[in-house]
């Protein structure tokens, strides 16, 4: 079989480390869930993320992901490599990928494909962050999975299949070392694992590989999975040293108080969720409004701990306090509130708070 060059071969380090811009002492990105709120539509919702992607472009912000989920009516990124197409079609320097695409949903042949013909549209543009979790309820991952390895557990395996099928390095006498994932290019996307305990920061660092810790949804392990991941990692041909992102909840407006009012609606919507009721992202007013008993006052009350927000300075602030204590060496902040407009201008407040729009 002929092996075309990858990325191991040419050195990854540089498409893995991001370059901070403007006054910021680390890189910074965005995660994006194509969010759709009470009153919209999910194409309303993904004519946003287009916009937003271009304004993040614009604002100088280092990488932007879209993350697989599913029965899940407030985000409408269900297939990413279907809107990174689209975004990378509409931008031009911006790093985008998967943050990230659930493996154990998938073939690792399809992926292969999949990130392979991104890789070709946007050469050099394109990153893969693969996760072990469903994105889903059990019901769906069963209907997703029908006919596919058992989920989970069978992770490291599908991952160790997926970069083989990327590379085109099948060892001789395997079932699949005639195959070929189409198309292929002269380099492939950095895979990056996805995580919000050990495992895959364990796995990460065995092989090697960077790493991208869910801080916004599981901050107890922020700290100790990075530690883990920094202690156990084990130089490879892809990194020479560890490289860890965190993905951060962080809402930004004129005033802390125009702040938390933004952010209850997001909080409400994850409330619903866990409760077994997804839908669209409630507005603020119906946050505002919602009768909470002491159960789910409570849930929010903790939920909104983990988010970083106030004006545009607190959230610089409180970013900058945070990449001190988990010594990330990249944030990527997400704001999965109610409306496009709300979400623009925090995303460009904060830009604006370390210089990045010039």
């Amino acid at each position: 079989m002929t092996t075309a060059p990858t990325d191991r071969n040419l050195g990854d380090d540089d498409r893995i480390r991001g370059r901070a811009a403007g006054t910021a002492p680390a890189p910074l990105s965005i995660l994006d869930l194509a969010t759709v709120g009470t009153g919209h539509t999910a194409g309303e919702a993904l004519a946003a993320t287009t916009e937003l992607a271009r304004s993040a472009e614009s604002w100088r912000y280092h990488r932007f992901w879209v993350a697989e989920h599913h029965g899940m009516p407030g985000v409408a990124s269900s297939v990413p490599a279907v809107l990174l197409a689209h975004l990378g079609a509409h931008t031009s320097t911006l790093r985008l990928g998967s943050g990230g695409v659930m493996l154990p949903n998938h073939a690792p042949l399809s992926i292969a494909e999949q990130f392979g013909l991104l890789e070709a549209l946007h050469p050099g543009r394109i990153d893969l962050g693969l996760g072990r979790a469903p994105g889903t309820d059990q019901a769906t991952a069963r209907a997703l999975r029908r006919g596919l390895a058992d989920g989970a557990d069978d992770f490291p395996r599908q991952l160790a299949e997926l970069t083989h099928f990327l590379d085109g390095d099948f060892p001789e006498g395997h079932p699949y070392a005639r195959l070929e994932a189409v198309p292929r290019s002269n380099s492939r996307p950095p895979i990056w694992l996805l995580g919000s305990s050990g495992f895959s920061a364990q796995l990460s660092a065995g092989l090697g590989l960077p790493f991208a810790f869910a801080h916004h949804f599981s901050a107890a392990n922020t700290v100790p999975a990075l530690d883990l991941y920094r202690d156990t990692f084990r130089p490879s041909d892809v990194l020479a040293e560890p490289y860890a992102l965190i993905g951060v909840s962080a809402v930004a407006a004129e005033t802390t108080e125009r702040a938390l009012w933004l952010a209850r609606s997001a909080g409400l919507g994850m409330l619903r969720l866990r409760q077994g009721r997804p839908g669209p992202i409630p507005t603020p007013e119906e946050a505002a409004a919602h009768p909470y008993s002491m159960v789910e006052e409570d849930f929010m009350e903790s939920w909104l701990a983990n988010v970083v927000l106030g004006t545009p300075k607190e959230v610089a602030d409180g970013l900058e306090a945070l990449r001190r204590r988990t010594g990330a060496d990249e944030l990527m902040v997400t704001s999965h509130i109610h409306g496009h407009r709300n979400r623009l201008e925090s995303y460009g407040m904060i830009a604006e708070a370390y210089g990045l729009t010039g």
